[in-house]
């Protein structure tokens, strides 16, 4: 009796090709190879990117740990009408006559009486311009010439603006007060000042 041979390859010919499933195995290897080398390169060894400050900061950030500056009396200051015989109203102030003083002016100050101002002394007479960077609250501000006369009033400035505000005409004095001075008094374009230490 002849005995059947049995095929040891399950019912498979010996010269068939091994199919894909047989490399399936190292496809899979070499993806999580390839995807555990993408996250040891992210985490541990890509330089780590730096942050930086965002774009816009909320302008009272940066001054909220300045200290209020205090209000200190150099001298008086008066409005009059262009007649120079009617007083309009007589206020105390703070004198700003060196580049440092008028870089700061009323930086940081929370509030002013109706009775307080600054005063700023230029060396010449020119155009100038101010700004309300860090500046807490809103001013009135007028440019006054050499002959004593307010030839510009800008009302109710913008706090912590940094946009430009001109005299428009040459000016040797600029008076800041807390907004709202001018139209409260009648004071206008034309009329004068007087001050003395």
């Amino acid at each position: 009796m002849k005995q059947e041979k049995k095929n040891t390859s399950s019912g498979k010919d010996k010269n068939a090709k091994v199919s894909a499933p047989g490399y399936s195995k190292y496809f899979l290897i070499a993806a999580l190879i390839a995807v555990a080398g993408y996250f040891t390169y992210e985490f541990a060894f890509k330089e780590e990117t730096k942050v930086t400050a965002p774009l816009v900061v909320d302008p009272r950030e940066r001054i909220k740990n300045v200290k209020e500056p205090q209000f200190v009396k150099e001298g008086e200051l008066e409005f009059l009408k262009k007649d120079k015989k009617q007083l309009i109203r007589k206020i105390e102030v703070e004198v700003a006559d060196n580049d440092r003083e008028r870089e700061i002016g009323l930086m940081y100050r929370k509030s002013m009486d109706d009775n307080k101002g600054m005063f700023f002394i230029f060396n010449k007479e020119e155009p100038q311009s101010f700004w309300m960077k860090n500046t807490i609250m809103p001013l009135d501000i007028m440019y006054v010439n050499l002959a004593n006369e307010i030839v510009k009033i800008h009302k109710n400035t913008v706090p912590f603006s940094e946009s430009s505000i001109p005299s428009g005409k040459p000016a040797t004095y600029v008076v800041e007060v807390a907004a709202g001075f001018t139209d409260r008094h009648g004071i206008a374009e034309g009329d004068l000042i007087s001050f003395r230490r």
